[in-house]
């Protein structure tokens, strides 16, 4: 074998071996970490959102339209049941239970990290602060459910201490948009939450009026409900 050859094959495996590096390298650059930041940038970057949601625990299904106003409005007006709402102004969460004809009331900490609240920028970064990232399955797309044909990426977040409510929380997120498609958190007790995320409006109008609910005087007033016995 003359000179030539050989320094083309050693030029031509030296090319490989790069080539291949640098495949290994950008596929080990895009970790369950990177993936989470490029949501939460994402959701930091709405002023306001709109979608339809679907709230699933034990034998209890929810539905209705969620609107979120940055950097910690939310509000929840449900379908199912009908008339009840779910409102938060970043201090006071209220919620009107039509059946019951009650109001509940509790002032929030800034900073929770409950329910729906958790698919906004404020959530996201808690859970980056609180929980550890890791890929479900891996970075490729998997069903929604086993019979399913929408493709997301599943992400599992495992809390740091047992102070935080959720024990574990699982992200599915459109592979292709980044916007979260369900969110299930399991609490301490072993209950689970199912949150589903539909036909997103990004970045509409809201004005803050619509964070302010004024519910029937005819109903019941229940203040500090989280820790009334």
């Amino acid at each position: 074998m003359s000179i030539n050859k050989i320094a083309k094959k050693i030029i031509c495996v030296a090319a490989a071996h790069v080539l291949l590096s640098a495949f290994v390298c950008g596929q080990n650059i895009w970790t369950a970490s990177d993936f989470f930041k490029e949501i939460s940038k994402l959701y930091s970057s709405f002023s306001t959102y709109e979608a339809d949601i679907q709230i699933a625990y034990d034998k209890t299904e929810m539905a209705g339209k969620v609107s979120y106003k940055s950097p910690d409005l939310l509000r929840i007006d449900f379908s199912e049941p009908e008339n009840q709402v779910i409102v938060f102004n970043g201090e006071l969460l209220t919620i009107y239970l039509p059946e019951s004809a009650a109001i509940l009331q509790q002032s929030v900490q800034k900073g929770g990290n409950s329910g729906a609240s958790l698919a906004t920028a404020q959530g996201l970064a808690l859970m980056n602060r609180y929980y550890s990232v890791a890929y479900e399955v891996g970075p490729s797309p998997v069903p929604l459910d086993s019979n399913s044909s929408e493709m997301v990426v599943k992400l599992l977040l495992t809390r740091r201490n047992s102070s935080e409510s959720f024990r574990t929380i699982q992200l599915a997120v459109n592979p292709s948009t980044k916007l979260i498609r369900r969110i299930e958190a399991e609490t301490t007790k072993g209950e689970t939450y199912v949150f589903n995320f539909l036909d997103y409006r990004l970045n509409p109008e809201i004005p803050d009026q619509r964070f302010i609910y004024d519910p029937p005087s005819s109903a019941n007033n229940y203040n500090n409900f989280l820790f009334s016995e």
